[in-house]
């Protein structure tokens, strides 16, 4: 019980001190007051559509990021807390923390802070906490000998081949990431690494994450994605019936990006990009606004591969784009059957019921 209560304490402090810190309107209510009063507070913080808008656009005001800002120490602090819904809420701003850090280290604007150190210090967080946890170990994967039976067919060591030329086959294991060196700062050699990781550690955690925190993803780094290639209309065909959201209603063709917002996509940061994107894509309990969204992103990064051809990158895009395209045309599908089923059902004349003789002995 008091593990509890002091977890809802802490996490009600966290807010009422969030919402001292961030800019208040006399016309409006504040959106954090009423969340310190529920149940579970953090929780309540992180499923806020308001209070996330209103942390969003202190986030990308143009004086923040710098090592003074009051918010990147609430954000630092609040990682480092032992509660794992304030975890949760600092990994939902982490989309937006990582674009603008990006957009301003690589295209800083005459207000951008000459210190980006706040961002920093949030993000070698992450990085430090990923560390600490892989132990120094690379993360790894099986890969399956296709020389077997099936996929699931291992062969027992122990029992001797009756061909003594023949060697046990080793299993194939791929790296995904090298082991994590400790980072003490954020080097220009080191920074895409240590925004990966960041990434990858919202991507652990992504299916517990709003959707208006993976709409942010896609929105913010648009620009960044694509430079001034341009995506066929063929390559957006399927998401034709709700482009109005997207701005890409009636083109032949789409401009991906501005020429001058275009950053760097090294494979450390585009691998847990795309991770993301899958999971955006396919996730079968994501709405449509974020596939939609999720789909726009995919198309601007392949273009963005084939422009700057990227072997790695242009077939895990285009692999997620045909991906994508079946499971449209499934959809499709199966809701033309089912409408189909509905129609035949109501059209179908039943047979008048005879009516019940009942007989009565006398």
């Amino acid at each position: 019980m008091h593990s509890w209560w002091e977890s809802i304490s802490k996490a009600r402090s966290r807010i009422h001190l969030l919402s001292s810190l961030l800019p208040s309107s006399p016309d409006d209510e504040d959106p954090l007051s009423s969340l310190a009063d529920t149940d579970r507070p953090a929780r309540s913080l992180l499923l806020s559509a308001a209070a996330y808008s209103s942390v969003s656009a202190a986030i990308s005001s143009p004086s923040s990021g710098s090592g003074e800002d009051p918010l990147c120490h609430w954000i630092y602090d609040t990682y480092l807390s032992s509660d794992p819904d304030l975890r949760l809420v600092v990994l939902s701003y982490l989309p937006l923390i990582s674009s603008v850090y990006l957009r301003r280290i690589h295209h800083p604007a005459s207000d951008t802070p000459v210190s980006l150190s706040g961002f920093e210090a949030v993000l070698l967080a992450l990085y430090s906490s990923e560390t600490k946890a892989r132990n120094g170990k690379p993360v790894t994967i099986s890969i399956p000998d296709l020389s077997q039976p099936s996929l699931y067919h291992s062969p027992r060591n122990s029992v001797k081949s009756s061909n003594s030329n023949s060697k046990p086959s080793k299993p194939l294991v791929g790296v995904l990431s090298p082991p994590l060196e400790p980072q003490i700062a954020v080097k220009s050699t080191k920074r895409a690494c240590i925004v990966g990781v960041a990434l990858d550690c919202y991507y652990k955690q992504i299916s517990q994450m709003p959707r208006w925190s993976k709409l942010d993803f896609w929105h913010e780094n648009g620009d960044e994605f694509g430079n001034d290639i341009r995506v066929e209309a063929d390559e957006i065909e399927n998401v034709a019936e709700r482009v109005n959201d997207l701005a890409i209603e009636n083109y032949n063709s789409v401009e991906v990006g501005d020429k001058d917002a275009r950053i760097p996509l090294p494979w450390e940061l585009l691998q847990p990009v795309l991770r993301i994107l899958g999971h955006c894509l396919l996730g079968p309990l994501n709405v449509d606004e974020v596939k939609d969204a999720a789909s726009m992103a995919v198309r601007r990064l392949y273009a963005r591969a084939s422009h700057d051809l990227v072997p790695q990158a242009i077939l895990a895009t285009r692999s997620l784009i045909q991906l994508d395209k079946r499971a449209r045309e499934a959809a499709k599908a199966a809701s033309t059957a089912v409408a189909y089923a509905s129609g035949s059902n109501a059209n179908t004349p039943s047979k008048a019921k005879k009516p019940e003789i009942l007989l009565v002995s006398k």
